[in-house]
């Protein structure tokens, strides 16, 4: 039996990992448009035997890494592939002293679930996914924070990854207007707005709901600054079920998987 090797992948790997990922799921892969982003950034990780089997993203930052783009071609599953790339980049983030992985996973894969469970993560939270048309709507009331407390938000979502919010990040959305509120019967809802890096005119929203009135609110904000902004979507992650809204359109749910190496 070929013994597995992981190294970085390159470029000339391409063409032969998205023959693998472009039937990942149903509707498809987002590799293709996120390959050469990954190669920058470095650390894209690829499973070879006597050709490539398989693939994952690691991004160092702060106290995590975050693994993220698992695929396996097909024939090569069930051989423990993607364990094996997952530990390997948490040997990275060893090294560089960090304290956690994250990782996130459709609730309703029940493999990668078992995987993950099996390398000593647990089910940290789980997250919706939604999305939202931009549209002239100048009907809300909303306003823009200047403080918020990070225990109540401790991660925002960038570009799919969620990373840890810390007093430089907050000062720095302060300054952006990138946090958004909504207080109504003294019950308010948060949003914090990204724009996607990897994909264009894409609006990334970290959604803190704590009534359907005030998200409601922040549901309306955001179409219109969408639709003002020229964005072609909106997408909305948040740990709450969001109220029906004209054009919100809930996709999938996924856990955030979190291991501690301390």
């Amino acid at each position: 039996m070929t013994k597995l090797r992981i190294r970085e992948a390159n470029d000339s790997d391409k063409s032969f990992v998205l023959k693998f990922c472009k039937n990942a799921f149903s509707w498809g892969d987002y590799v293709e448009h996120v390959w050469d982003y990954w190669i920058s950034e470095g650390h894209l990780l690829l499973a070879q035997k006597s050709k490539p089997v398989g693939i994952c993203h690691a991004f160092y930052s702060d106290n995590q890494v975050w693994i993220e783009g698992i695929r396996i071609e097909t024939n090569s599953r069930r051989q423990n592939i993607a364990s094996e790339l997952v530990k390997h980049a948490e040997i990275l983030g060893l090294e560089k002293n960090l304290s956690f992985s994250f990782m996130l996973i459709d609730t309703e894969n029940p493999i990668s679930i078992s995987m993950a469970l099996s390398l000593n993560y647990e089910i940290s939270q789980t997250w919706n996914f939604y999305t939202l048309v931009p549209k002239n709507n100048p009907n809300h009331n909303v306003t823009f924070e200047k403080s918020i407390n990070p225990k109540s938000c401790s991660h925002y979502v960038k570009s799919w990854r969620w990373l840890p919010i810390d007093d430089k990040t907050l000062e720095l959305f302060y300054k952006q207007n990138r946090i958004v509120t909504s207080l109504v019967d003294n019950q308010n809802s948060v949003a914090i707005i990204t724009e996607s890096e990897h994909f264009d005119r894409t609006l990334i929203v970290t959604l803190f709901s704590n009534s359907d009135k005030s998200v409601c609110e922040i549901l309306s904000f955001l179409q219109n600054f969408g639709w003002n902004k020229k964005y072609e979507h909106i997408q909305i992650l948040t740990k709450e079920k969001l109220p029906s809204f004209d054009t919100l359109e809930s996709k999938i749910s996924f856990h955030l998987m979190k291991k501690s190496f301390v």
